[in-house]
């Protein structure tokens, strides 16, 4: 008789105890799981509770465990592993990430739509295999605000490390909070954040060149909005891996396969890897399904140019010059943009048909927005038509677009220009635009700017200002044997004769089978009135094979 009012005792306190759960108890339970991840060697990085906020198997739970992680899977209320597939957003301040598993259909709370406030009860919901777990009861003691009206919670709850990640649901069993990890140390403190904010949670365009968010190797979703998602793949293009950035380009087309964008972005990754049928063939998608049809064309006809330059010696027989310029008019002939002309100009120039790209350019001379650039380009056609003083007065248009004091922009087309009056023979011309390109150009200038601007320099008897310039040149890039035989040159010019043998001298030990060292240093010695030495060093560079050398032994030989 004692032992079965003991049963019945045990019997009474089982349904007390099972009745302290909310209705809604059971059906919640199958929401909640574990969340492993793991690094690249296999190994468990870490462990916590999460659970799904729709039927699709889109989840939520804590972020740290995901960072290095290369695998994720979760084990649902059953006991059944699911692979997560990809990272859809996350916070590091927070700690929480939103995550899709691999799953037909989930069981998944609902998001409450409004936040707990203070004295408010809610319910932690555990983790359980088959079984419905006791809930844990309590309060929220603070309710304090963040974002866009979001809720982070102090609790008045038993708590556990165990527990993080697991749901706090209100009295009509909706996702109010995320449990994370105890601050205070105290078990009978419990801190939550707003489950509505990591729903909220997303990928932006930015986020995949985030350096925490690199650490983690699992798949990143892409952003949901297309202008946004299109930007992702072009400022990943150069911190991915090649395979990683193919992924994402695959993912951008699964996700918005009538944009053109995605099937561009691939065939450049082909053309890359000499894939020329697999870029045709993405080309001519990226025609068929996108809206901008003169952007298609453009980017194909671009390609296809690209690759007789740079790679013309793998052929692919349907991608010719001709095909590129009919792909250029197209995209003209869609939407005519100054841009598409330019390239047409550009292909024709590479056809050689400079005559044709001459008049193109000149026409684009007219417009605003890229009047320098065609004015130089013009200026280019010129010059291989050996028209240069042609050439010289285009530069000039080019270089008058621009008033003093002179930007940035200005600083290729003075490049360009004093080059032009050199070899017109304009040396001091030459020398100011070299003055106004280093005044713009200064923290970039190498030792051959000063090799050039010496050149220029020394012609328009500047001699001074070349001794300078070649003396740099010679310092920035002192194993540079052309810069030491004209700095030794234009010493022996300027009567600088020791120091002109010192540097003769120096370009023998640099270059003991080459001729020039010979010439210069024979020659400062018979300037000097060491005639004998000079003239056996002046041999020495004849026999060598320096064409200058005899008329120099004629004459120190008298």
């Amino acid at each position: 008789m004692k032992r079965l009012f003991f049963m019945i005792g045990c019997m009474l306190l089982a349904t007390v105890s099972y009745a302290q759960n909310p209705a809604w108890t059971k059906k919640a339970a199958q929401a909640v799981f574990t969340l492993k991840t793991f690094g690249a060697d296999g190994s468990l990085l870490a462990s916590v509770n999460g659970f799904f906020i729709d039927e699709q198997g889109q989840a939520v739970s804590s972020f740290a465990p995901f960072k290095n992680a290369q695998r994720a899977v979760i084990i649902d209320a059953q006991g059944k592993e699911m692979e997560v597939d990809c990272l859809i957003g996350y916070n590091d301040m927070y700690d929480v990430a939103k995550f899709h598993v691999i799953a037909k259909k989930t069981q998944a709370l609902s998001i409450a739509q409004n936040a707990a406030s203070n004295g408010a009860t809610l319910w932690l919901m555990p983790y359980a295999v088959k079984k419905v777990p006791a809930c844990t009861k309590g309060t929220v003691s603070s309710a304090e605000q963040f974002g866009e009206g979001y809720t982070y919670y102090t609790l008045n709850m038993e708590t556990s490390d165990q527990q993080v990640g697991c749901p706090i649901l209100n009295e009509q069993g909706e996702a109010v909070g995320i449990l994370q990890p105890s601050a205070s140390g105290k078990s009978t403190t419990g801190y939550a954040v707003s489950a509505r904010y990591a729903n909220s949670l997303h990928m932006s365009a930015l986020s995949q060149n985030d350096p925490v968010l690199r650490t983690v190797k699992i798949t990143k979703a892409l952003p949901d909005d297309q202008s946004e998602a299109t930007l992702a793949l072009y400022v990943s293009s150069s911190t991915m891996s090649t395979e990683e950035y193919d992924q994402l380009i695959n993912r951008f087309i699964e996700k918005f396969p009538q944009s053109s964008d995605g099937y561009i972005y691939r065939a450049r990754q082909k053309m890359a890897k000499d894939d020329f049928q697999g870029a045709d063939d993405d080309m001519k998608q990226a025609i068929k399904v996108g809206d901008m049809k003169d952007d298609a064309h453009y980017q194909y006809a671009q390609m296809v140019f690209q690759k007789i330059l740079y790679k013309n010696d793998k052929p692919y027989e349907p991608w010719t010059l001709d095909f590129a310029l009919e792909e250029a008019k197209a995209a003209y002939n869609a939407n005519p943009q100054p841009v598409y002309e330019q390239l047409q100009a550009q292909i024709l120039f590479a056809q050689q048909k400079y005559d044709e790209a001459y008049n193109i350019y000149m026409e684009l001379a007219k417009t605003d927005m890229m009047k320098a650039e065609s004015y130089y380009a013009a200026a280019q056609c010129k010059t291989q038509m050996n028209d240069k003083e042609a050439a010289l007065a285009l530069l000039d248009s080019a270089v008058n677009t621009f008033t003093k004091p002179y930007i940035k922009t200005a600083a290729p087309y003075l490049y360009a220009r004093a080059q032009a009056l050199f070899e017109a023979k304009k040396y001091r011309p030459a020398v100011n635009d070299y003055n106004d390109y280093e005044t713009l150009m200064a923290a970039q200038l190498g030792a051959n700017f000063y090799f050039l601007r010496e050149q220029a320099e020394f012609a328009g008897h500047l001699y001074q200002q070349a001794l300078n310039d070649i003396r740099r040149a010679a310092e920035m890039e002192p194993n540079e044997l052309v810069y030491r035989a004209e700095k030794a040159n234009v010493e022996l010019r300027v009567g600088m004769i020791d120091e002109a043998i010192e540097s003769a001298k120096g370009c023998i030990s640099m270059a003991p089978e080459g001729s020039d060292g010979y010439l210069l240093l024979g020659l400062a010695q018979c300037v000097k009135g060491q005639k004998a030495e000079g003239l056996k060093n002046l041999t020495k560079a004849k026999e060598l094979g320096n064409s200058q050398a005899q008329s120099l032994i004629d004459k120190y030989s008298k």
